[in-house]
């Protein structure tokens, strides 16, 4: 064999043994690539599934956000309605004092057809405050005195000893609209 020969047998061997050489690397980056791949895969589908689940947590959370603002908008809209006249029963208070002082009054006079007049509107006035919700707070002497219920006016030495931190006099009455105490009752306290 010629010196030509000998070399390009050798470089012939040569690429034959880069030629396998490459062939299995192919091979292993081939079952990489594809191991990858398949990782990818997974990972994309895990990735989906943890998107997924962020998002029906952000749903229930937003769902169940929207029913409470549900429930308080309703609960507020019903409260409302229950005092929706609240600042005009409030004027109408100093009216319903008057009614009555003008009720004590002509009690004394001899007029008993103004007497029975007045007492009618007075009656009408009070069932038409009744029918909006307007409750009065009954307090009588001789009741314990609540601080949360009654405004304590004055405090005055006790005629007994059973009248000590109880109610003496009532000077003016306490009204509820709904379950809402729009105006105590101005009391006197016996000390």
């Amino acid at each position: 064999m010629s010196k030509k020969g000998k070399v390009e047998e050798m470089e012939g061997e040569t690429q034959d043994a880069q030629t396998i050489e490459n062939t299995e690397l192919n091979g292993e980056h081939a079952a990489e690539g594809a191991k990858n791949n398949v990782e990818g895969e997974i990972s994309e589908e895990e990735k989906l599934k943890e998107e997924l689940a962020k998002e029906k947590d952000k749903f229930l959370r937003l769902f169940a956000e929207f029913e409470n603002f549900k429930k308080r908008t309703s609960k507020e809209r019903v409260e409302l309605f229950k005092t929706a006249g609240q600042e005009v029963i409030v004027a109408l208070l100093p009216i319903l004092d008057d009614f009555d002082r003008a009720l004590k009054e002509l009690a004394k006079s001899e007029d008993k057809e103004m007497f029975k007049g007045v007492e009618l509107i007075n009656g009408k006035f009070k069932e038409t405050l009744r029918n909006k919700g307007l409750e009065q707070i009954e307090v009588g002497e001789g009741d314990v005195f609540d601080a949360e219920v009654h405004e304590a006016i004055t405090q005055i030495p006790a005629p007994n000893k059973k009248m000590k931190g109880k109610i003496i006099d009532v000077i003016e009455k306490g009204f509820k609209l709904g379950d809402r105490i729009i105006r105590h009752p101005k009391v006197v306290v016996g000390n």
